[in-house]
């Protein structure tokens, strides 16, 4: 008989209600044996790190869902006029929330050694973030796990926020970085293209060329660290559309076609992906 998929959320500290994790869980059939453990993807909405879009959110793990992945919606810490998300909180929600899919594994039906992670625009700055600096001491720490619990498979950044240098989204290094927003250290050692290493995961970045609010460059600036270090990647930059596209489709508002072929470029791109044993 087959189950229902499953919509549920969490919150991930007692201490922080705005901190949640929403999961997708397709149903199980005997039927579909091969079905009972799919992959999964982390998905990780933008927003400037002032908010969390709904466009860049359900949205998309409906899609990935559909597609074969069991798909897990993060709303990290953000900074409002209330609270703020001062780095490296995100960070810590995000490798949270990699523990909680991870721990679940065996109940959501899902493979630990396939957790991906998609973010978009500042999303894709933590995104960026979780697939570059996830062996972070202070972090494990204060999550209490094993190095490398929380590293994602692999990483798609979708016109991400990047770089705090010449090509900066200005609104998200000043959310994260608070106080400390004109100190050009601070600035720099979030900058991820400085932060790419030989533990960095693969990574799928796509933008579009004529994106004003987070430049291409971004983009271009993480490829070439990556490149560097020869970590694998695939790459596009389309030439139309602007920012925050998210599907891409009628789904969000959107007719931008031409780059809607994104989101089944990355399930062909993860699933040639091979873990080794």
């Amino acid at each position: 008989m087959l189950t229902l998929t499953k919509i549920e959320r969490v919150q991930l500290f007692e201490e922080k209600p705005n901190v949640t994790l929403t999961s997708y869980i397709a149903g199980t059939s005997s039927e579909m044996p091969f079905n009972n453990k799919r992959k999964a993807i982390l998905v990780i909405p933008g927003g400037g790190y002032s908010f969390c879009s709904d466009r860049e959110g359900e949205p998309i793990a409906q899609y990935y869902l559909a597609m074969g992945f069991n798909s897990f919606v993060l709303n990290y810490s953000v900074h409002t006029k209330d609270t703020a998300a001062t780095w490296p909180a995100p960070l810590v929600d995000a490798s949270a929330a990699m523990k909680y899919i991870r721990d679940h594994a065996e109940e959501f039906h899902i493979d630990p050694d396939y957790v991906f992670v998609v973010g978009f625009s500042a999303g894709g700055h933590l995104a960026a973030a979780l697939g570059t600096l996830w062996s972070d001491d202070e972090i494990e720490r204060a999550l209490g796990f094993e190095k490398g619990y929380n590293r994602p498979t692999g990483m798609i950044l979708s016109y991400p926020v990047i770089s705090g240098g010449e090509y900066a989204h200005r609104g998200s290094f000043d959310n994260i970085l608070s106080e400390r927003k004109d100190e050009p250290e601070a600035r720099e050692e979030l900058s991820l293209e400085n932060c790419v290493s030989k533990d960095t995961v693969p990574a799928f970045i796509w933008s579009t060329r004529p994106d004003r609010t987070v430049p291409v460059q971004n983009s271009l600036l993480f490829a070439l660290a990556l490149a560097d270090c020869d970590i694998p990647f695939e790459m596009h930059i389309y030439p139309k559309g602007g920012h925050g596209a998210s599907l891409g489709n009628a789904i969000v508002g959107s007719g931008l076609h031409s780059i809607s072929g994104w989101i089944d470029d990355s399930i062909r791109w993860m699933n040639g992906i091979t873990v080794k044993s």
